[in-house]
């Protein structure tokens, strides 16, 4: 069990940040964390998760403004999302999801010059007493393991195996 504790996200503030954008190829993307690679969008694990299965959408173009998205990217975005979705129901049976995105730094967005859709799994009792009370976050599975899940699950629908 990975235990998110606050001296480990202030080892995160702390380093230094990777120049140019976190989702941008060649930029500060980390290809560890990839689930799957879309024509415009792409599907990846959110390294500092709220709960184990935690993935992001994001299109490959640098865009901050959902209108600035051409139809295709759109698109894909959703199919991403469903798709994303569709993994999770198969690898972990979620009973819900959050998904959605924080637009600005106003709505909460922490990189705010690239949109990203958030996907994040939910069970019923899934907000226990050490994220409410100890501002610490349990998450039950390592980040790698569960990538390696999500990435069998996301081939398995694309081949034809879908749920």
């Amino acid at each position: 069990m990975k235990n998110l504790s606050a001296p480990w996200r202030i080892k995160y503030i702390k380093r230094k940040k990777p120049e140019g954008c976190i989702f941008c190829s060649g930029s500060g993307l980390d290809r560890a964390l990839m689930v799957y690679e879309g024509e415009k969008a792409f599907i990846l694990m959110n390294r500092f998760p709220y709960i184990s299965g935690h993935m992001m959408v994001a299109p490959y173009r640098h865009v901050a403004n959902i209108e600035d998205l051409d139809r295709r990217e759109r698109l894909e975005l959703f199919d991403l999302t469903d798709l994303a979705v569709r993994a999770l129901k198969n690898a972990y049976g979620p009973q819900g999801f959050n998904i959605g995105m924080n637009l600005g730094k106003a709505a909460g967005a922490g990189i705010d010059d690239h949109l990203h859709l958030h996907i994040v799994p939910r069970w019923s009792g899934d907000t226990n007493f050490m994220s409410v009370l100890g501002e610490v976050r349990v998450i039950p599975e390592d980040l790698d393991k569960t990538r390696v899940t999500l990435r069998r699950n996301v081939k398995k629908i694309k081949t034809g195996g879908r749920k």
